[in-house]
């Protein structure tokens, strides 16, 4: 935890002291006491003190409901504050012109978020948020989803959006259209991180600050200059994700990140916390995590009215009104805000009787901090100079801002999704632009901006100059990796001799090799939840080294060990603990390297299969709106391989899941020559000089078998493809019934030993083929037949590797039938699916597969009764087939 920062400021200056000498002697006190005992006694009795109370006013992880920063020490505001405001308020106008243009369509979108954030916003793009056209890699801007029709107005106003554009919001089908959140794939140059799948940003955010340090520790990129920024919802914070890794961000005291909620108090249908306060909850989660916390909750109305309580009632009224009831009062007129917020006690009657109306509309209704760009800055500026931790800041605005009694603090005000005519009007004149009256007669509501040469204008292209350029944006510099040496790949195509290996160890021997290379080893990434051991990662331990940023801080107990636990702050495997949510979020960030610094990485997460895409498909399709790029593997996958582990060990749809992510190219490898052609490929595709924006998932097994040495003359074209034939029947007899076997993964080899029963006690002669892609031989298919449309004469590339094939297809594998299904509809032949549809047991290999029909026996009987059914063997034989494998 780092060390307390003492401040030159308090948050309770700005609040009456009722007895400042008694304040100093308890400050006396406690400075003789750390004077003569030292600060750990005075500590001990402190906490004696807090114990010796029941109140939970008492507990020190919650202050005041006040603001942390007092404006007596706020820091002069850089900039010209009434030149800012009309910038806002061309922004305001135009997100809300843009909304209520596109609702003619039916499309709508969001207004009230951007209304209540705008400050936000616009304080951190003309004082802080760093562009990417200097030296450094810039900041990173996690925007709000429901926010970003504020973002495109103000691209509109920098001049890197038309009207033309903005009139095309929510209309991206032609191509040319704004996505409704950010959307990296469908706006490359803008957008960086997809946020609008709730929780995912915060999460994201954490892990990006920390990736910023993990690249720079190892050497690769300077990352000092970069700052995270995770613009939130205070209702989003419900989401588990959200606070999932606060305790990382403060743990290693990352404070290149910075989180600023936007507490409106609303979520999207009411209150965020009716009967409760959300801003002192989330101060006391974060508080506890570690974070340093700034609240700004009102603006500078409220100065002189806390210089009245001089006996803390307003302070404690403060505190103990429920959020649903202070969004009443943001809505209703002074008389009830008379009666039912300062009617509690006398002393705060009194205090109450002391305001005009006006005075207690503009407390109540319009007085936040998050709408004052000089309380803003000075967060801002608190946020970013304070070190040894990630910041928070708590900022109270109004939901629906500046949009009229109709929207401001409404529950329904997310749904609502245009103005009025009336409404623009009374909208103008608030915002005092100059809009004549005759631009707004029309049906449609006008964009507005100023003219290139305009004061505001230059101010604001300025502003951004001294910030390194526009932002948000993303910027991708291609930088090709060159291939490494091909003696790895090579290692592998040999074969293992007699030695069995699975082909998770396979993959790990390597790109352990890989990790040698003089050019490109250091950018890999390896990622692991807590199971290196697992998937026999250990050797990479003292060779590579488990990042920290603290390095090894203690005597490792297996040290005397080769294969000892060494960490470091160069260290290059990033051993997250058990989150396959962080783990993913620690991907995503080295994935998108490449854009985000101009550094291509090449990361592989390494999982338990059935906790990767079951657990977190929502962060793989962020990844894939990310364009991420690199390897994401499902170690110890199928339904059946995991011996005893049981139901929630045992992965037999993953690859259905993945087949839903266009992004995802997956792969369940048989061999481990096929490890070595499928990832080979994949780094020329993602990291030679046409880098596509794909990643690769792989499917590897713990089930140890003897390797086999790639065939002479196979193409590794059919690998990657997705099907080829790997073993013929051995010279069947002329009138041999004949079929094809397909499997993939481990299931090759219940294929294999099917093929010799068949042979051995039947009769029959199949052929056995490899398929290590059902999903992209569905692709092709699907692209042949879209081709087929436009009069292009294309046969998918399954149809042709099995056309003249004889007998019917039997396709065998250890996932559920749906995923050798995919590519049923072009397979000519008659065809039979076998998988492990169900629920996964625990028990042997053996008996699991018996279970689910799946092993050589059954795989034999179905062959036949395909057989059968067409006449090639005579129906008694399936009976007596089950009989002699006790089926």
């Amino acid at each position: 935890m780092p060390d307390p920062v003492r401040l030159p400021y308090s948050q309770l200056d700005q609040l009456p002291d009722r007895d400042p000498e008694e304040t100093a002697e308890w400050r006396e006190s406690l400075d003789a006491v750390t004077a003569a005992a030292g600060p750990h006694r005075a500590a001990y009795l402190m906490r004696r003190a807090l114990e010796h109370t029941a109140d939970p006013a008492l507990v020190p992880l919650e202050t005041d409901y006040v603001n942390t920063i007092p404006t007596s020490a706020e820091p002069e505001f850089p900039g010209d504050e009434a030149m800012e405001a009309r910038i806002t308020a061309w922004n305001r106008w135009n997100a809300a012109a843009m909304v209520t243009r596109g609702s003619k369509l039916g499309l709508g979108g969001h207004i009230a978020t951007f209304a209540s954030a705008a400050w936000l916003y616009e304080t951190g793009f003309q004082h802080f948020f760093r562009g990417k056209e200097g030296t450094g890699s810039g900041d990173q801007l996690y925007i709000q989803g429901h926010a970003s029709p504020g973002i495109y107005a103000r691209a509109f106003l920098d001049g890197r959006l038309n009207e033309e554009q903005l009139d095309h919001f929510r209309q991206e089908a032609g191509g040319e259209g704004l996505p409704s959140y950010p959307h990296p794939r469908r706006l490359p140059w803008l957008w960086e991180f997809p946020t609008v799948s709730m929780g995912l940003g915060p999460l994201s955010a954490i892990y990006q600050a920390r990736f910023n340090r993990y690249l720079e520790h190892r050497g690769i990129k300077d990352t000092a200059d970069s700052h995270v920024w995770a613009f939130l919802g205070d209702g989003e914070m419900d989401e588990p994700e959200s606070t999932a890794a606060l305790a990382l961000a403060g743990r290693e005291g990352l404070d290149n990140l910075t989180f600023v909620i936007n507490c409106n108090l609303q979520r999207l249908d009411g209150p965020v916390r009716p009967n409760f306060k959300i801003v002192q909850e989330l101060e006391a989660q974060f508080r506890a995590a570690g974070w340093n916390v700034v609240k700004s909750l009102w603006g500078r109305a409220w100065d002189e009215v806390f210089a009245l309580d001089t006996d803390g009632a307003l302070v404690r009224r403060l505190r103990e009104t429920p959020d649903a009831q202070f969004q009443t009062y943001a809505t209703r007129d002074a008389a009830y805000i008379r009666e039912h917020f300062f009617g509690a006690t006398p002393g705060l009657r009194a205090l109450g009787d002391s305001l005009g109306d006006a005075k207690l509309l503009e407390l109540f209704q319009t007085s936040r901090a998050g709408h004052e760009p000089r309380k803003v800055y000075a967060a801002y500026r608190a946020a970013v100079e304070h070190k040894g931790a990630p910041t928070v800041i708590l900022a109270q605005t109004v939901k629906g801002y500046t949009l009229g009694a109709g929207f401001e603090s409404r529950n329904a005000n997310h749904q609502m999704k245009k103005l009025t005519g009336q409404e623009f009007r009374a909208m103008r004149d608030l915002l005092e632009l100059p809009i004549p009256d005759s631009a707004l007669e029309g049906d449609t509501v006008p964009y507005w901006r100023p003219a290139e040469d305009s004061p505001e204008m230059v101010y604001l292209r300025e502003r951004r100059a001294a910030l390194d350029g526009p932002a948000p944006a993303r910027k991708v510099t291609p930088k090709p990796l060159p291939m490494p040496s091909p003696k790895a790949f090579d290692a592998l195509k040999k074969g293992s001799g007699s030695q069995e290996i699975a082909t998770t160890m396979a993959f790990v021997r390597l790109v352990k090799d890989l990790m040698r290379d003089k050019e490109t080893g250091k950018r890999w990434v390896p990622i692991v939840p807590d199971e290196a051991r697992t998937f026999g990662m250990e050797s990479l331990f003292p060779s590579a080294g488990l990042y920290s940023p603290k390095g090894q801080t203690y005597d490792p107990v297996d040290r005397d060990q080769l294969l000892y636990y060494k960490e470091a702050k160069n260290g290059q495997i990033l051993n997250e603990g058990i989150t396959e949510a962080g783990s993913l979020a620690d991907f995503t960030a080295a994935a998108t390297s490449y854009a985000t610094h101009g550094e291509p990485m090449i990361p592989f997460y390494i999982f338990y299969s059935m906790f990767g895409w079951q657990r977190t498909a929502d962060q793989f399709w962020a990844l894939a709106d990310q364009l991420g790029r690199g390897f994401v593997i499902g170690a110890t996958a199928g339904r059946t391989t995991m011996t005893g582990e049981g139901l929630q060990h045992a992965d037999g749809h993953s690859h259905l899941i993945a087949s839903t992510n266009p992004a995802a190219l997956s792969y369940d490898p048989a061999f481990a020559y096929e490890v070595a052609v499928i990832v080979k490929e994949g780094l020329r595709r993602m990291y030679g000089p046409d880098a596509e924006d794909v990643f690769y998932y792989l499917t590897v097994y713990n089930e140890t078998k003897v390797q086999p040495a790639m065939p002479a003359g196979l193409d590794e074209e059919a690998i990657l493809r997705g099907l080829y034939r790997f073993q013929e029947a051995a010279a069947p007899a002329a009138d041999a019934p004949r079929l094809q076997l397909l499997a993939s993964g481990t299931a090759i080899h219940w294929a294999l030993d099917a093929q010799r029963l068949l042979a051995e006690d039947w009769g029959v002669a199949a052929d056995v083929w490899s398929a290590p892609s059902w999903t992209e031989l569905r692709r092709d298919a699907l692209a042949c037949d879209a081709a087929r449309l436009d009069g292009e004469d294309r046969v998918p590339y399954v149809t042709r590797a099995l056309e003249g094939a004889p007998g019917p297809v039997v396709a065998v594998s250890d996932w559920m039938r749906a995923v050798p299904d995919q590519i049923a509809p072009w397979v000519e032949q008659d065809w039979v699916s076998i998988g492990t549809d169900g629920f996964g047991l625990s028990d042997t290999r053996d008996a699991a597969r018996r279970h689910f029909g799946v092993d050589p026996q059954s795989v034999t009987v179905q062959a036949l009764a395909a057989l059968a059914r067409r006449g090639d063997v005579k129906p008694e034989t399936v009976k007596e087939a089950k009989a002699r494998y006790g089926l």
